[in-house]
């Protein structure tokens, strides 16, 4: 059976909105993109001028929302995009792809967000990121009585980070691991917006956001970027480590994040076969 492609729209044309793109264009998702917007026009044009599809370069926000033909709208900007797009998004009747998973940690936000979803009969897709393990958090969410993650990066992909505006840590010193924040998911993802949006969909997926412990770790000697999890509750423990491979385009990012984006988006085209809870 022949089903029409999802005609997408992006938000966000830098290293992670491109990975996207790619992917779509190369035939990896079944879908078309037709319309690609940034808040620095150069860099949406620059992206759109490598793709074969060629894709519509949106002048703003509003012009992306009102093609007619993008029924599905994919965020790969920042925490502050969803905050400001993703209402208009739902509003205007088109599917919306979260990669800023932090911003959905305002419960003022998610709640609106998920009233629209059934006010316009919208989806919301949110990957799982650079973490495995969420069908077995979700799983056994009611059961749940603490979760904590532990995020090990480089110096190098923390540097910027709003914590540093607050708190004195000297990375470029660091000689061995240093345990630089101890808190709960709503701060971090405040305080580490571009690195922890993984405790964020953590979070959502298992105990909330005040609940969902986060330690995070700048080692100097790390090469990859590590999440350890440790949950437990009434139905026993799980513990997951997984070692990523940075992003060669963002350090901040992990490889996994943008595969599991790519992974999500071609579920979402494709949907003929589910797997997982």
């Amino acid at each position: 059976m022949n089903r029409r492609k999802r005609r997408i729209g992006l938000v966000g044309c830098g290293a992670i909105g491109s990975e996207i793109a790619v992917a779509i264009d190369s035939g990896r998702v079944n879908a078309e993109l037709v319309t690609v917007y940034d808040a620095y026009r150069e860099r949406a044009s620059a992206l759109a001028g490598r793709l074969k599809s060629a894709p519509a370069v949106a002048e703003s926000i509003d012009a992306l929302l009102l093609a007619s033909d993008v029924d599905l709208v994919v965020e790969a900007a920042s925490q502050q995009a969803v905050r400001d797009y993703a209402r208009s998004i739902l509003e205007h009747g088109k599917d919306l792809m979260v990669m800023s998973v932090g911003a959905l940690l305002d419960d003022a936000l998610y709640a609106e967000l998920c009233s629209l979803l059934e006010r316009h009969g919208v989806r919301l897709y949110l990957p799982t990121g650079a973490i495995a393990g969420i069908d077995a958090i979700r799983s056994v969410r009611h059961l749940l009585k603490e979760v904590t993650i532990t995020t090990t990066k480089h110096p190098r992909a923390l540097e910027d980070a709003p914590f540093f505006r607050e708190h004195r840590v000297n990375l470029k010193g660091l000689k061995r691991a240093k345990v630089i924040y101890r808190g709960n998911a709503r701060e971090a993802v405040r305080l580490f917006p571009a690195n922890v949006n993984v405790a964020a969909i953590l979070s959502i997926a298992g105990i909330g956001a005040d609940r969902t412990m986060v330690r995070i770790v700048a080692d100097p000697r790390a090469r990859r970027n590590i999440h350890e999890i440790d949950a437990r509750g009434e139905f026993g423990e799980l513990h997951f480590s997984i070692s990523n491979v940075p992003s060669p385009g963002n350090p901040k990012t992990s490889y996994l994040a943008i595969l599991s984006a790519i992974e999500c988006l071609r579920r979402a085209c494709d949907g003929m076969v589910s797997i997982g809870t």
